[in-house]
């Protein structure tokens, strides 16, 4: 048959009985029966490659590297959307909205803090995404926006299930990655807690710091200043949490709230300036809304994992922190604060004791 020849759709079953003659008027090109049965697992397939292909495309978006992801640590990704509502804009600080409530109620889910869920897109919320970006997307650190895009909210709608590295010896354990800056609480298994963290920054320093009575480094009843040399390390290892204070306190690592301790002077603490690099002088910098609760979430005993991304933490055992040193330049100050007496002792030690006021 010639390119100008009409084209009939019975010359291709000349050779067919009456019989499937008859059935192909009644039902059609039957040829086509094996598409129509596959064809509602087809577009379903499409659906799903829609997701993956959006997944990607927000992981290349937001500066993902394959070699700072953790694999061990996401699993299970479904990729089954929620039933919601689409995002139509990128959502930022300040924004507000039921858009925004939406996210928050979804990071809370996933256990991911975001503060109070309210709508309005604040800096407890900008947290939270930072460590959904560093732990989910494998955003490296210094890249992590804290914005939602359409594609970074198709992922979290995702079935994500995050699973811990290590199966401790307690019911509730925590993990720390240092490359992500990013806390886990696990209990039984199941994350209970997913916070953005601030650790040693690695440099060595010099401070006069002031430390509270029962502190390391002050056995006496009033707060005392030292002027003190050390080094902003974290060490990797396993610990457990031995020890805690309630409340704001003054140590030779700076101002903590509710601090929680598990080597020697280091602890995880609420502060107010949780940034996203490495800032502390050896503690775990937590948000002081996540702070206020996350002493109750762990016991004495309990289990902490520190990993480094350079060695696994049973490599390390436990080490402990490099021991500060006397600052051989530092100069007492001598101010006397209001209604006190300052002391200044041998050593470059100062005693700030409060006045008492007796009433007849």
């Amino acid at each position: 048959m010639n390119d100008d020849t009409p084209y009939n759709e019975f010359d291709e079953f000349d050779d067919f009985e009456p019989e499937d003659r008859e059935l192909h008027d009644e039902y059609g090109d039957f040829r086509q029966s094996a598409y129509d049965r596959w064809r509602p697992a087809i577009a379903a397939f499409a659906v799903l490659l829609t997701v993956v292909a959006i997944a990607v495309v927000g992981n290349g978006g937001n500066g993902s590297n394959t070699e700072s992801s953790n694999p061990d640590v996401v699993v299970e990704s479904t990729n089954v959307p929620l039933v919601t509502v689409p995002l139509t804009r990128t959502l930022k600080t300040g924004m507000k909205g039921d858009d925004v409530l939406r996210v928050q109620q979804r990071l809370a889910a996933l256990r991911f803090d975001p503060g109070p869920q309210d709508g309005v897109f604040g800096q407890n919320t900008v947290q939270a995404m930072w460590a959904f970006e560093k732990l989910v997307m494998a955003t490296p650190r210094d890249r992590a926006t804290g914005n939602v895009t359409k594609s970074t909210w198709a992922i979290m709608q995702s079935d994500l299930r995050i699973s811990p590295r290590r199966k401790a010896d307690t019911a509730t354990h925590v993990e720390l990655y240092l490359p992500e800056q990013v806390m886990i609480v696990f209990k039984d298994g199941a994350p209970a807690l997913i916070t953005h963290i601030s650790s040693g920054s690695t440099e060595k320093w010099c401070e006069e710091v002031t430390i509270d009575p029962g502190e390391d480094g002050n056995n006496t009843n009033a707060q005392i200043k030292q002027g003190i040399c050390g080094e902003a390390i974290t060490p990797p290892g396993i610990f457990y949490f031995y020890n805690r204070r309630v409340g704001m306190r003054e140590s030779k690592l700076g101002t903590m709230y509710n601090p929680v301790y598990f080597n020697y002077n280091i602890a995880v603490h609420g502060a107010i300036l949780v940034p996203l690099e490495p800032a502390s002088h050896g503690c775990i910098r937590i948000p002081m809304s996540v702070a206020r609760y996350f002493p109750a979430l762990v016991a004495y005993g309990d289990r902490i994992y520190v990993f480094d991304g350079i060695k696994e933490p049973e490599e390390y055992g436990s080490p402990v922190p490099p021991f500060d040193k006397p600052d051989p330049n530092y100069v007492p100050t001598t101010t006397i604060p209001p209604g006190g007496t300052t002391t200044v002792k041998p050593g470059g030690t100062t005693t700030v004791v409060a006045s008492t006021t007796t009433t007849p």
